[in-house]
């Protein structure tokens, strides 16, 4: 399928519309034609520095101007960060990605940031950060440091982010966006159903994906967890066929790109989730939190992909390349 950036709402949000099993069937179809049938990347995400972020996103526990149960907690240690990449490396995940409750980076973080994708690219792993909104020169840096990959979500469609988020334009992540590609890095950008949003809106956010000069090689569909003390604690829950349809448009639009299943999977079952590789995910997050947020732990992934058949892609480095310190970690 040849790749396009030039789909219309029009034409996207005919898609979306198809009898729900037609859709399925073509995202599984472009699906395999881009991407090996049962094979999925395994990527495990930590959080390096949490809460007392000054944004205002309505979703997020870690904000501070919410009064969620969230304790915050200071940057941790390098050492600390590298062996938790090691353990990932060692439970079969390819990808390790880094978060920090930030706006932004200070230049003093800068040091901290740089040295932490040097030791874990070394390992043999994939990485990938998102710290909030960079500049010209930080992704500069990030990506000789060796930074593999940069996420910075659009969340929902230009029409609904103000209902979202203040602090920062939708413009501004744009421009965060077009700071990693410069820089030549990939992107990693997607967003999150089930905010309270209409069909509309996630119709806008796969179009402004889709239409992007270059497609984000990897795209997290996220589905809303409710944080107590947020404004959407309360929101009523997106139907999961919603969640399957935003998946599959995602695959179908961005025929080359790794389609990863976020937050919200802790409540599925292994069927709902076989749904959703059907309708053409094939990325997950793996490990029991995501940042702040449960997740689906590595136990019940293993069992989950024994059952289903799937086989995880793996990293550069393989388990016997680690030392017997990495391993106890």
């Amino acid at each position: 399928m040849q790749v396009r950036n030039d789909w219309t709402r029009e034409e996207i949000l005919a898609l979306y519309d198809q009898p729900f099993l037609d859709l399925v069937f073509e995202a599984q179809r472009i699906h395999r034609q881009n991407f090996d049938a049962n094979t999925i990347q395994v990527s495990t995400l930590l959080s390096i520095k949490t809460g007392k972020c000054p944004e205002d996103c309505k979703y997020c526990s870690q904000s501070a101007r919410y009064e969620s149960k969230l304790e915050a907690e200071k940057r941790i240690a390098v050492e600390k960060v590298i062996q938790e990449a090691k353990s990932a490396l060692a439970s079969g995940s390819s990808r390790f990605c880094m978060g920090a409750a930030w706006r932004n980076p200070h230049e003093r973080d800068m040091p901290y940031v740089l040295e932490m994708v040097k030791e874990v690219k070394a390992l043999g792993l994939e990485t990938c950060m998102t710290l909030g909104m960079l500049n010209g020169s930080q992704a500069e840096r990030l990506k000789e440091a060796g930074l593999d990959y940069y996420n910075h979500n659009l969340d929902t469609s230009r029409e609904y982010y103000s209902h979202i988020i203040s602090t920062r334009t939708f413009d501004d992540r744009l421009d965060t966006l077009d700071y990693v590609r410069q820089a030549g890095m990939k992107v990693c950008s997607g967003g999150i159903v089930g905010l309270g949003e209409n069909q509309s809106d996630r119709i806008g956010l796969l179009h402004e994906l889709a239409t992007l000069p270059i497609h984000p090689e990897s795209v997290p569909i996220n589905m809303l967890i409710p944080q107590e003390g947020t404004p959407l604690a309360d929101v009523e829950k997106l139907d999961l066929t919603e969640w399957i349809r935003t998946i599959a448009v995602a695959r179908i639009t961005m025929p080359h790109s790794y389609i990863r299943l976020s937050a919200g999977r802790e409540s599925l079952s292994d069927s709902d989730q076989a749904l959703a590789f059907m309708a053409g995910a094939n990325s997950l997050f793996s490990g029991e939190k995501l940042l702040t947020s449960p997740n689906a732990s590595e136990g019940q992934d293993k069992q989950m992909f024994q059952k289903l058949g799937l086989i995880v892609e793996k990293a550069k480095a393989t388990v016997k390349e680690l030392s017997i310190d990495a391993m106890a970690s």
